[in-house]
Order: structure tokens, then sequence, then C-alpha cells
């Protein structure tokens, strides 16, 4: 009802005109000003309950409260009031005096705030953040509980079992089938030591018994790195890890795949009882070698069933769980030859070992009387079981394996995707190559080394490789007797050095980049060089003092001089110079003209070719030592075979490869690429080819003749006569064989390489017997059904440096003065086709030679003097080329 038809009752202080009179109060006799003509928003408010300025009103009645307060927020005077007040922004805003907009139709979300000015405006109420978390919450709740609905639990039959990996020969035909399942054993709890149990849980997930199934703080930390783009991380509970190990097949990383792994993980935790979980988790989970399943790892570690383990082999299998590639203490070379070599892992599996069972005793799991037994890794055994992998097929899969991990990038092929199987892998290994390749070692090796007779035999090793110099694939490797027994893969990283056989790098390097002129500074020398020619003269001097190229007597860090020894302490070419080209010094396998050659063109050059022409850095050591020249360093027989490749293609590099194609059921996921790469001239590489192609023809390798064909190769002996090698090539495959003396026994720390003095009845092992031998009868028949080509012929290269203006002939050598003057010295071959005659020449089919064929004194082991072999007759020497070829005589020569 409006004021005009109802007047309220008068209070008894008077109505209106007391309020008004009540309001003047003490104003000095001044009239009070109107309601909301000081033009104060704060008039319209004030505090509360009370009138305008927080006055408490005359007490004029409850009307004149209700009138007033109408006038106060726009009734009928609103017209009359300010647009904003003395301190009120524009019309229809609020002035900054502190009061409120007229309120207006109430807002869900109060954001920004009203009655809020400045920064408070953006700041949420405490109202509004907890019903935000409130709902965020309710979202997650009811997701999770939408998700927990509608997972199931997999079943663990459907999944557990790791698939095949199948292997094919080049030709296409199958090598071996092998997988996750041919190493797998499902056993009960009650079969698994209680150890094990406590084991895996103090170190994986110590409140395995009494969690929910997952890790909250694990989960964030993985998603969240995920979301960047990033690997996931540790922190899954023993649980979850059984829920991706048995049954999930996706096992990629990322967002989605990991919450559905959360709630399968939750419901597996919350249905199924935790000794169930923990038993299929012990079976399912990958302990390496093959071994999937505890009973596995059992019988491939310690070859014993799993209820026989005792605490401390437990422990040992908790840390190969974390990656057998770093843990297994027999190393994974083939994958990481740094870091997973056996020294490394053992190193890790002990302190995790230890680690574990110090948990296990403050678990309370295990008393330190028994703790304190196992302080050393237990006594495990050779990693193979599988045996399908004996022979060579173990170290041919190995190889192959190794080429799909390392070129992960390129297949998309994890170590754990491999493990987990399906692949089709399509080698480059030629069937009847191998086999080749394996009877011809066997036969030498049965012929001649005897352990059981000599002490001498014990321990040797050989090893070998082939590569197709077109393509760079690895037709055919000799790893090792027996894959099952010996672990090794002696066509791969062995550590054995090459010795001699490294000198065509020098050779190489000096015709790339030449030797530096001595007559200029050191800046000036590295700019104005000299090509070598193959008739280039160098001393071939026994004890020879090595000069930097500046002419300089060369001085190790201790100041002593450096005097390079010839194998058999023999002198070449005639006094005073005792000058031979080098061509002849390759045939001879000279040490002391090649270390100065080294020294001249530098011996950064010589590791730049050594690396162009496909050597590994990796495996080059002793680079700043005149003996780096001639063999200190230790690559494959792969990558030696790989790079003598390099020449006989002329100056073409390519990688070794050992796969050509894999596949799954999604099809062909990689398909290998062969990249070429220029590492020498065709000059250089022809030119290294025809001296080489001497070796073979006149020189240290006759042995390795192989009648109507083209050979060129090189012979190489090491210091203290520990390793032997014969590494050669036709137009159409370049193939290097080793032999050496390595204690294996994998439980020792050092182990080392043993001389080879007497070992297979023969004085002293040269790379010219047994390898060059050995590679001989494989070539022989792995070249039999292929064409005979030629080398290309080389054109003239480079200038002859060190030329005598007078040289001094020197006879050739008799076999009566060989046998009696201790420095045989054949003169320089002035021309290609007419070297003068060598020691190598006096031999008759009949009686044979003195003694077998030489190899290359190192001079690696004992630093500055380069005297570190002992001092055989003149006869020993690499120029020696009595090679025993046939081993059919009484003296081991050959009829050549």
């Amino acid at each position: 009802m409006s004021e005009h038809r109802r007047k309220p009752p008068q209070s008894q202080e008077g109505g209106r005109a007391a309020a008004r009179r009540g309001q003047s109060g003490s104003s000095s006799g001044r009239r009070a000003a109107p309601r909301g003509a000081t033009g104060s928003p704060s008039d319209s408010y004030g505090s509360g309950f009370y009138g305008p300025g927080g006055e408490e009103p005359s007490s004029g009645g409850r009307a004149d409260v209700r009138r007033a307060a109408q006038r106060s927020t726009g009734g009928r005077r609103r017209a009359a009031e300010p647009a904003g007040g003395r301190r009120g922004g524009p019309s229809g805003l609020p002035g900054r005096g502190g009061g409120r907009p007229a309120p207006g139709k109430k807002r869900l979300i109060d954001y920004p705030r009203a009655g809020k000015y400045g920064w408070q405006r953006w700041v949420p109420s405490w109202k509004l953040v907890t019903g935000l978390f409130v709902a965020f919450m309710g979202s997650l709740v009811a997701v999770a509980g939408v998700g927990y609905a509608v997972v199931d639990i997999p079943k663990v039959d459907e999944t557990a079992e790791a698939q095949n990996n199948v292997y094919y020969w080049a030709d296409g035909s199958q090598m071996v089938a092998t997988g996750g399942e041919t190493n797998r054993q499902i056993i009960g709890l009650s079969q698994i030591p209680e150890a094990m149990r406590w084991a895996v849980i103090s170190q994986e997930n110590k409140t395995f018994y009494d969690d929910s199934g997952i890790d909250p703080k694990g989960i964030a930390r993985a998603v969240f790195n995920m979301a960047r783009g990033g690997q996931t991380q540790g922190g899954s509970t023993i649980t979850q890890q059984y829920v991706k190990n048995a049954m999930l097949n996706d096992q990629s990383q990322t967002i989605s795949r990991k919450f559905k792994e959360i709630f399968v993980s939750i419901k597996v935790g919350a249905e199924q009882d935790k000794d169930d979980i923990i038993e299929g988790y012990l079976n399912s989970a990958y302990y390496g070698r093959n071994a999937y399943g505890i009973q596995a790892a059992a019988r491939a570690y310690f070859d014993k069933d799993a209820i026989d383990l005792n605490e401390g082999e437990c422990a040992f299998l908790a840390a190969t769980l974390k990656g057998a590639t770093y843990y297994d203490p027999a190393g994974a070379r083939s994958i990481d030859p740094t870091g997973a070599t056996p020294e490394a892992n053992s190193k890790r599996a002990l302190n995790q070992m230890q680690d574990t069972l110090d948990k296990m005793v403050e678990y309370e799991h295990l008393d330190a009387a028994t703790r304190a037994k196992y302080i050393q890794l237990p006594k495990w055994k050779n990693p193979r079981s599988n045996t399908q992998l004996s022979g060579q097929v173990g170290y041919l899969v190995d190889l192959a394996n190794s080429y799909v991990i390392t070129n992960g990038k390129e297949t998309g092929i994890t170590q754990d995707k491999l493990q987990q199987g399906g692949y089709s892998i399509y080698t480059t290994f030629d069937k009847n190559k191998v086999k080749q390749l394996t009877t011809a070692v066997s036969k030498v090796q049965k012929a001649n080394i005897k352990p059981e007779e000599r002490p001498e035999d014990t321990h040797v090793q050989f090893g070998g490789a082939s590569v197709n110099p077109a393509t760079g694939a690895i037709e055919a490797i000799y790893g090792g007797e027996d894959a099952t027994k010996h672990f090794t893969n002696n066509a791969d990283q062995t550590g054995a050095q090459v010795g001699s056989t490294f000198k065509p790098f020098v050779l190489a390097a000096a015709m790339t980049w030449g030797v530096r002129d001595k007559d200029l500074g050191s800046s000036q020398a590295q700019d104005e060089r000299t090509i070598v020619s193959p008739k280039s003269l160098f001393s071939g001097k026994n004890k020879l003092k090595i000069k930097e190229y500046d002419g300089r007597i060369w001085k190790n860090e201790k100041g002593e001089e450096w005097l390079q020894t010839n194998d058999g302490q023999a002198d070449y070419g005639s006094p005073p110079n005792y000058k031979i080209d080098l061509r002849e010094a390759m045939r001879e396998s000279v040490n002391s003209a090649f270390v100065q050659l080294g020294m001249d063109v530098g011996l950064d050059k010589v590791k730049e070719a050594a690396t162009s022409a496909g050597v590994k850095e990796s495996s080059l050591t002793g680079a700043g030592f005149p003996s780096f020249s001639i063999g200190i360093s230790d690559p494959s027989a792969i990558r030696m075979a790989g790079s003598y490749a390099t020449f006989a293609a002329s100056g073409k590099q390519r990688d070794p490869y050992s796969v050509q194609k894999v596949t799954s059921q999604e099809g062909v996921i990689y398909t290998h690429k062969t990249e070429t790469k220029q590492g020498f001239t065709s000059a250089v590489a022809d030119n290294v080819t025809d001296v080489l192609k001497t070796v073979v023809e006149k020189g240290t390798g006759t042995a390795a003749q192989l009648p109507g064909r083209e050979v060129a190769g090189k012979t190489g002996t090491t210091d203290g006569n520990k390793s032997a090698w014969f590494v050669g090539y036709t137009p159409q495959l370049s193939t290097a064989i080793t032999m050496f003396r390595y204690d294996d026994d994998e439980t020792k720390k050092n182990r080392t390489f043993l001389e080879m003095f007497g070992t297979g009845g023969q004085k002293k092992i040269h790379g010219a017997s047994f390898p060059a031998e050995i590679w001989h009868d494989y070539m022989a028949e792995a070249m039999k059904n292929l064409p005979k080509k030629s080398f290309p012929e080389p054109v003239a290269i480079g200038e002859v440096v060190n030329e005598d203006p007078l040289p001094s002939p020197s006879p050739s050598v008799s076999e009566s003065e060989e046998e009696t003057s201790p420095s045989p010295s054949p003169s320089p071959s002035e021309t290609e086709t007419e070297p003068s005659p060598s020691p190598s020449d006096t031999c008759n089919s009949f009686f044979g030679c003195q003694d077998d064929a030489g190899g290359v004194n190192g001079g690696g082991d004992n630093g500055g003097t380069g005297e570190a072999s002992p001092s055989p007759s003149p006869s020993d020497t690499e120029g020696d080329s009595k090679g025993n070829g046939n081993g059919g005589n009484f003296f081991g020569g050959s009829s050549g």
C-alpha cells in the first residue's frame, strides 16, 4: 500500500519533524542538510541499521526508518541525489567511498567479486575456492568410479607369454625361432623362496601388503613427465608392474595407457589376494638371459630350481629386475660395449644386492647373522642355456639383436620390445659362408691346438668376420667354439691388438695428406706437405731412433728416446742408411719404416685415416705414441674386415651391418639403407691395394694365395706374441681372422692376454701361420662360385720422398746368408714388377724354411723404448714368409 493512502502512526517524539530536529543535533543552530545531499555513497548504507552517516536516528518510529531507507536506495528522491556523490565515479557507478553498488540479480559464481574493488575484486572468496575444490574432487571420484566400473581384469594367460622372434638367413630360410616362452616355467608361491619375495618387496615396494596397489606420487611424476614428452619414471608398485608385465598387451608409454594401468592396478589390488599378485609378478618379470620368471632365472644364473635359492642369490636376482643389461655380471658388450662390461655390471650388481640385503634387515625380513654371510656376488653360471643357440647361432643372434637395439632410432625397437618378441629379423648372414668359416677354424684348431698335451695351447681362441665391400653386409662371423660354452663373441670386441694389420692406414694417410716439410715451422708444415709415393724411402734399421717430423729425436714423458725394433731384431736395407721403399717395408712388415712414416705424416692424420676406413674411434688407443702406427689399438674382426673392404671398394666406405629387414604383425618396420661415404680417393685406395697385393704375392702373406685370384692382405702379430691376425680381401669379399690366448674365466675381474710362444707346437705364432691358413681355407670355399675379378689398376700417386741420389745396392740374400747373417738386407724395390729377392724367395718346397713367418713388435707394452719382445733369431721376422700355409713339413713351412 502506498504512503499517501496510509499514514503511519506518529511516534511520541514528534514524527518526522522530531526526526529532523534530532538529526540537526548540535549543529550550532544550522539547519541539517537533507538526506543524500552530502553525495557520499556511504550515506546510502552507512552502518547498517542506523541512519545515514551511521548516526543513531531519533525515535521517529519504524515508518520513518523505512522511508529513510527507501529514499537512500533510490526511492522517490533518487532523482534529487547527485549522480556520483561527492567522491563517486561516473553516473551509475559507485564511488570510491567504500560502499556497494545497488543490488542486482544475484550470480551463481560471484567472480570477479561484487562489492570489492581493485585487486580485491580478483581474489576468490573462500566459499568459491571450497566449492570449486569440492566440485573437482567430486568429478575425479565420478570419473574414477566410472573407470573402475568399466575396466576388467585382463587374463594373465593371454598376455604373459612372450612371442618368438624369428631370425632368417640372408637367403630367406629360417635360422632359429627364439623368444620369451622358450625359457619360462610358471611355479606356485610355495616353490618360491620366502627370501625372494621379501627381497623384491624390500627393494621395490615395502608397503606392498598394505597399499591399494598404486603409488599416487609415482603416478603423478610419471604422468607429468610423459606430458612434457619425456620418459616415464620409476615409482610403480609391485601390483602396477605385475599388471604392466602380465596383463597389458599395450606397452606404449602414453597417458591413456598409464591411466588404464592405474585402474586395472586398483581393481587387481582390491579384488586379488596379495600373495597371488606377488606370485604372478615373480613369474612374469624379466630377469635377463632370456629368462622370464623366477624359475627360469634360477636356472639361467645358478642352474638350480628357484626353491633352492639362498638369501644372497635372491637378493642378486632382485637386482637383475632393474635391467639385466647393466646388472648381469657376464656383461652385455654387444649392447653397450663401454657401459655394460662384466666389471662394471658386477660392481653394480654387488652394490644393489648389498643394498637389498640391508633393507631386508631394516624391515625385519632377515636377521643380521644370516645377512652377514653374503658379502660377495654368488657364483653364477655361463649365461647361455638355450640349445637352439649353440654353435655359431647364438653369436649371430646376439649380433643381430645388438644391431636392432643400437639402431633403435631407425628400427623403433627397444630392448624391452625385443624381449616381448613378435619380430621377424632378416639377417645378412650367409648360411654357407658361416659353415665354411667354422669348418676352416675347426680344421686348424683340431690339427694343431692340443691343450691336453701342451699348457701353451690352453685358452687359445679364434675369431673371424667377412664383409661384402659392395654393401657392408656382414656375411659370416666366427664368434668362438660354441655360443653356449664361450660367451664372448670373438668377432666383436675382444681387446686383442691388431699389430701390423694397422700399417695400411699409415700408408693411406701418407698418400692422402703427405709428410710434413721438415724445413718449415709447425704451423706452416701442416699446410706444406708432400704426398707420398709407394716408392718413397725410409729406414729399415732395427733399433731406429724415431724422430719428430722436424728432425728432433722423439722422447717420452720421462725423457727417454724411442728405439723402434723390428721383429726378430732384423735390419732391412743396406748400411749405412738402411733405406727401403714402402712397398718392401709393407711386404716384409718393417716396423721402423712405418713408425717413422707415421711421425712424419702426423699421428692425428693416421688416426683420421683409420676412422675414414671404418675403424671405430673408441677402439683406437695410444695415438700420442709412435707405436700407434704399428697396431697397439684393438678394433674388432668385424671392423677390420669392414675397413679393408673400404680399400677393396676403391675408397668407398660402408659401415658393416647385420640386419637387412625387420617385420612384425604391422608389416615391414625397418629396412636397411646402405650409406656410402668416400673414405679415400680411388687413387689412394687402389694404391694401398696394389701394395697389399705384393704382401700376398711375395711377402709375409703367401699362405693366403688363392690360385687364379687377386688377393690383397696383411699379416700382424703383436708385442709379446699375444695375438696374431691376417686381414685380406678379394674384390668381392673382405675377411679378418684373429687368434689369441685369453683367460676367459668370467669370474675373474682382471682377465689378461697370454703369450703364444710354443702354442700349437710353433716357436712363435705369426699372422702368416694359423690365421693366414684359416683365411686361405675359408676363402677358397667362399669364393668358389664367384667370378674371378681383378682389382682396379692404380694410377701413379705422390712423390718419392727421402730419395737417395746415390743408393748403395745390396746383393740378394741367399739361403746360407739368411742362416748366418743377423741382418738380412734386401735392396729397395725400384719397380713394382721387379722387387729384389726377399728371404721368402730362398725357401724350397722340399725342405721348407727355417721358421714360420713373423709378426710385429708393437712396442706398446713397454712404452718409450719399443723393445718389448725377446730377440728370436732373424729368421723369425715377418719378412720371412715361410708361413706353414699347409703345415705339411717338419719345419711347419709351406711349399708356397
